[in-house]
């Protein structure tokens, strides 16, 4: 990975910019931190925000103050240069600005994980899309799958950071079916880089509790409650990744938790035959 991007700035500007004050030793203090009602206690270090109600839909009032207060600090910690974890329609993710290779480089440090394997992007919107990719498939096809639990794969564009994957002319794009995410985005402006919240080669994660090993090392921590059923093996298989970087076909890189819906619109709605 080629040398850092200063992105980390200043840390109190960006904290008050959010309603955030700046705290002793240069760390933003998030006010009055809202604790899961689980007996898990916190490890040391940590920084957890719950999501009122359900995390994968928009709170309304009276919840709605909980839900600003998460995303507020979730998009200052983005600016910051800092990671996340956040959860997503299918897994928790480790989440950090894709615009920032020291962020980059600290993602990659904290899960183990190899520099030769790609990390996603999450974008807010199916329109943001063709800002940060070379589009080669129909509007309605991406409609039909964004939001959903689905990695497309096709040919970035000169927009996203040139540390971001360098070996490989692709990225894979994520638009959550999740409204805390799709906020996050939104509102922080840019791409964000998504990976599953775990070490490289362990399992995945379904609530803030099965990493908490990693939480002294995340800035901040935000917690939407159990995805799926927070047990069952099938809720792990993570998002389906399709490749659609060649015209007028689809590669499974991943069959993930969507492989039969994905591949019969792709099959059958738009005509796409399989590479293999």
């Amino acid at each position: 990975m080629s040398p850092a991007r200063p992105c980390r700035g200043l840390r109190a500007a960006v904290a008050a910019s959010v309603g955030l004050s700046e705290g002793p030793g240069g760390s933003a203090r998030r006010g009055r931190l809202l604790r899961p009602p689980s007996p898990a206690p916190a490890a040391p270090g940590a920084r957890l925000l719950r999501l009122p109600g359900s995390g994968a839909v928009r709170a309304a009032s009276p919840e709605r103050a909980g839900w600003t207060e998460a995303l507020r600090a979730a998009v200052a910690e983005l600016r910051a240069g800092a990671v996340v974890a956040v959860p997503t329609d299918t897994l928790y993710g480790l989440a950090c600005s894709a615009s920032c290779s020291a962020a980059l480089g600290a993602v990659y440090r904290l899960k183990g994980r190899s520099e030769a394997k790609p990390l996603a992007v999450c974008l807010g919107r199916v329109a943001d899309v063709y800002r940060y990719c070379h589009v080669r498939v129909p509007e309605g096809l991406l409609k039909d799958l964004l939001p959903g639990p689905v990695t497309l794969v096709l040919e970035r564009s000169e927009e996203l950071n040139k540390d971001l994957n360098p070996f490989t002319p692709l990225v894979g794009i994520r638009i959550p079916d999740h409204a805390f995410i799709q906020d996050l985005v939104q509102v922080f402006g840019g791409p964000v880089a998504l990976t599953s919240a775990n070490l490289s080669s362990q399992a995945s994660s379904l609530n803030v509790e099965e990493f908490q090993d990693l939480w002294p090392q995340l800035s901040l921590v935000i917690d939407g409650g159990p995805i799926g059923d927070g047990q069952s093996p099938e809720y792990r298989l993570g998002s389906t990744v399709v490749d659609l970087s060649v015209p007028g076909k689809f590669d499974i890189i991943r069959p993930g938790c969507a492989l039969e819906s994905t591949a019969a619109i792709l099959q059958q709605k738009y005509g796409l035959l399989p590479s293999h």
